[in-house]
């Protein structure tokens, strides 16, 4: 740093005790411990040069050393000072997030006038700054979508949240392969100018026009996106670290489709799933996987939701599988609202990006919250009639309503679980109850029965059974891969299990 170049250092080293302490090198490498047994050490060397200097003497040395074996004996500290006094100011503050509670009742909702203000930021753009059509388009439709005149599609709910954490004085850092535009062109967040190189991010504008000019700008958040590069250990590892260092920043990391994780895995394992219980590191990383059974084949189906739920233990994070807007956008600003900070993994969606049925309101986001389990909205009016309750998770829900639908069945209720860990018994035993005539539970998951929540949560889903109740799978029979390649005979399993658990018939 001084000199402005790169510094170089060739240090040749050797192993003198193998693997271990206890391991024997010399068994298969004689040749090569034979000369570095007898070799002396480099304190030993070091002690001798210094003594020939006349820095210290064979006893000052010697006496060194004995001082320093007795401070290891008697358990004192010999690092000495760690952190500069002087550069603790630097350091980040966690204290106000450990002990904290899950349920503490933070507010989320966020007022509608708030939401159409914003959502007309988002559609901003310089004057010479040419948009592409089909974008301009996204763009205006997202300002109608904020005034309730269309019903709000999920890349509408995502920004919006985004731009009130900004509001609320949070940072948010979006990192992951083409998170810009976003993997299925729903997010929009970087604008490209149709006629010049050169990009524009709205979320970055916000504020520009507010009284007080830039100081008052200093006190909104920050906001940025990143294209990430296609290696996920690399990129996932540095947002971790990130994140550990920054509790008032929603860092959020977005694989391109969800099993492109897979090569991130152990980062996932060593330090995302594990890191507060081996080291005490407090972190907030949130992972954004698409996931879905959408016939695309084994490569681009699962995000492996059943390795982060075998993963979960003592409130370590959070994993769930949001299936509104709505629930998107409390889900977002719960985790960087409430003093709380833990890793959560969502399972994002593919086809209900662009749903009609996977649609919210103005209102939910005004008036609502994030909901463990979301009730039934078109049951019979009568809960006595029903005979058959449906849990599920996730994109096969719209497959179980559309079907219900078309078959006119009034006897099946459908729960959804929205956040599989830390597991809600509570909201769960809350919701079946409303359905005292129910004798069938159904657990239906379009995941192959060994994959997916099945196992990792039957546990929880049985003890939430009332006296007389019975559960059963439905769902894909077990499978070494996630997902067949044929797209005729994966509609054949995905019509098949909808159709079971709504009928309880099995027979083909």
């Amino acid at each position: 740093m001084r000199f402005g170049g790169d510094a170089i250092i060739d240090i040749v080293c050797y192993r003198r005790h193998g693997h271990n302490e206890a391991d024997e090198p010399g068994i298969t490498q004689p040749v090569m411990y034979g000369k570095i047994k007898p070799h002396r050490t480099p304190r030993h060397i070091y002690a001798e040069r210094l003594a020939e200097a006349g820095v210290v003497d064979a006893g000052e040395a010697r006496n060194m050393i004995d001082a320093y074996r007795r401070q290891l004996d008697d358990g004192h500290v010999v690092a000495g000072q760690v952190i500069d006094p002087n550069k603790a100011r630097l350091m980040v503050d966690w204290t106000p997030y450990l002990g904290t509670d899950w349920d503490d009742g933070t507010v989320t909702a966020v007022d509608a006038e708030a939401l159409s203000r914003l959502a007309r930021k988002l559609a901003e753009t310089p004057e010479d700054f040419g948009v592409h059509p089909r974008v301009q388009k996204v763009l205006d439709e997202r300002i109608r979508m904020a005034r309730g005149e269309t019903p709000m599609d999920w890349g509408c709910a995502e920004l919006l949240a985004y731009a009130t954490i900004l509001e609320d004085g949070f940072d948010v850092r979006l990192s992951g392969q083409d998170a810009g535009r976003g993997t299925f062109a729903h997010r929009h967040v970087t604008l490209h100018d149709q006629s010049r190189a050169r990009t524009h991010i709205p979320m970055q504008h916000l504020h520009d026009d507010e009284p007080g000019g830039e100081k008052n700008a200093k006190r909104r958040g920050n906001y940025l996106v990143i294209n990430s590069f296609l290696s996920e250990e690399a990129v996932l590892g540095f947002e971790y670290g990130y994140a550990t260092t920054e509790p008032r920043a929603l860092v959020i990391w977005e694989a391109q489709f969800g099993d492109f994780v897979n090569g991130a895995q152990v980062v996932i394992d060593q330090f995302i799933s594990s890191g507060q219980a081996k080291w005490e590191r407090v972190c907030g990383l949130t992972l954004f996987l698409p996931h879905g059974m959408e016939g695309q084949g084994p490569e681009h189906s699962s995000a492996r939701l059943e390795r982060f739920l075998q993963l979960c233990a003592q409130d370590n994070m959070q994993v769930c599988v949001p299936t509104t807007p709505a629930q998107m956008f409390h889900m977002l600003r719960r985790q960087i609202l409430r003093p709380l900070r833990r890793p959560l993994v969502v399972m994002t969606p593919k086809s209900l990006l662009r749903h009609k049925s996977a649609v919210s309101s103005p209102a939910e986001l005004s008036g609502g919250k994030f909901h463990l389990v979301l009730g039934d909205t078109e049951a019979a009016a009568d809960p006595g009639r029903i005979s058959r309750l449906i849990l599920c998770s996730g994109k096969v829900y719209y497959d179980l309503l559309a079907e219900r639908r078309r078959r006119e069945i009034t006897d099946a209720a459908i729960l959804r679980i929205e956040q599989l860990y830390p597991f809600p018994a509570r909201d769960l035993a809350d919701g079946m109850r409303n359905y005292p005539a129910a004798t069938e539970v159904v657990w239906c998951q379009e995941e192959p029965q060994n994959q997916g929540a099945w196992y990792p949560t039957r546990h929880h889903l049985r003890a939430a059974l009332k006296p007389g109740q019975k559960l059963r799978y439905v769902g894909r029979e077990a499978s070494p891969s996630p997902a067949v390649g044929y797209y005729k005979l994966h509609q054949i399993q995905q019509q098949r299990l909808v159709e079971q658990a709504l009928t309880g018939i099995t027979d083909h």
